[in-house]
């Protein structure tokens, strides 16, 4: 993957079993957020796994499409485009009906210092979105943030585990996950929510932000040694998978790489790659912010790139000056202020 068409089809390449999942659903499917960092990519995937179904269907992608030509774009490959504030109580009530609805909208990146906002995104606007569809499937996406550090040793969180998340962000998404399973409960909307621990793609993630402060020669903190990381489009794909899963008991899924990565083990394979030496600081602490995907894994396979292709193509994407979305994870932060 070295140019923006390569890595935009990589993203929205359907493996086998969309096709079969998405044909078990009836009626159109929405995609909220849809100009989003995984947006595009996720409404490319559906279209292209709506076709390979066989069962004609919309895909309807909404968003304010802040990005110039994207609402074009998604135009053209096939999809309803629909511009819409969806936090505007009027536009709310405008969609179009759909059956599946895939709730894609929240806000992490500079919410340090604007809590307020953060919590009605990310949990009050989604009872909002729940009360207009409750007729709908839901499948909604959340984070491994809502869980506490754990030890190492430990695995990860799972699903049935204990939550326990540390700042307003990640208690925000818990804020999230408990509005929607509250409409569920009251209107038997079927719901799935997508625990995401950390997506990786060329333009974004912990590997983009280890191999930049390789090339900055800027020291990488080691004192969150391990983390999860998962490719972008296997986790889209396994978001609109989930549709069919959803159920007035919310199913709830991990969704990340089936492997602890070390912090210090990826910085020194990239450094390899890019040709450069990482400077390092402090000490691996026993506890991180880290989730077991198994039951991800068992239902759908593991994910169709690997860690070490994963470091490849991040490597030559940097190296190469590749464009990048310009939003850190800052997934060293252990005080979740984000």
């Amino acid at each position: 993957m070295r140019t923006l068409a390569e890595l935009d089809e990589r993203l929205s390449r359907p493996r086998d079993g969309l096709a079969d999942d998405l044909g078990k659903l009836d009626g159109d499917i929405m995609i909220l957020g849809a100009g989003g960092k995984l947006g595009p990519s996720l409404v490319r995937l559906a279209l292209r796994g709506v076709r390979a179904s066989g069962v004609p269907r919309r895909v309807i992608a909404v968003s304010r499409f802040s990005e110039p030509g994207l609402a074009q774009s998604l135009q053209e490959s096939g999809a309803t485009v629909v511009a819409a504030d969806v936090a505007d109580e009027e536009a709310l009530r405008g969609l179009p009906d759909a059956a599946n609805v895939v709730f894609l909208v929240g806000a992490k990146f500079g919410t340090a210092g604007r809590e307020h906002a953060t919590w009605f995104t990310n949990t009050y606007l989604p009872g909002r979105v729940a009360d207009r569809f409750r007729g709908s499937r839901i499948a909604a996406l959340s984070t491994g943030n809502v869980y506490p550090l754990v030890p190492v040793a430990s695995g990860g969180s799972t699903e049935d585990g204990p939550t326990g998340p540390v700042g307003d962000y990640a208690m925000s998404c818990l804020g999230r996950e408990r509005v929607l399973t509250h409409f569920a409960a009251e209107y038997g909307t079927p719901l799935s929510l997508i625990r995401l621990n950390y997506a990786v793609e060329m333009r974004y993630g912990v590997l983009v932000d280890l191999a930049q402060r390789i090339l900055a020669d800027q020291p990488i903190d080691l004192t969150t040694g391990q983390v999860n990381v998962v490719w972008q489009g296997y986790a889209n794909e396994v978001t609109l998978r989930s549709l069919p899963l959803a159920g007035a008991e919310p199913y709830v899924l991990n969704v990340t790489g089936p492997e602890l990565v070390s912090v210090r083990q990826a910085a020194e394979a990239l450094g390899e790659a890019l040709g450069r030496r990482p400077v390092f600081t402090g000490e691996e602490a026993p506890t991180a912010l880290l989730s077991n995907a198994a039951r991800c894994h068992g239902l759908f396979g593991y994910p169709d790139l690997t860690l070490t292709e994963l470091i490849g193509h991040t490597a030559r994407w940097v190296a190469d000056g590749g464009p990048l979305l310009g939003k850190p994870t800052k997934f060293e932060r252990r005080d979740g202020k984000f």
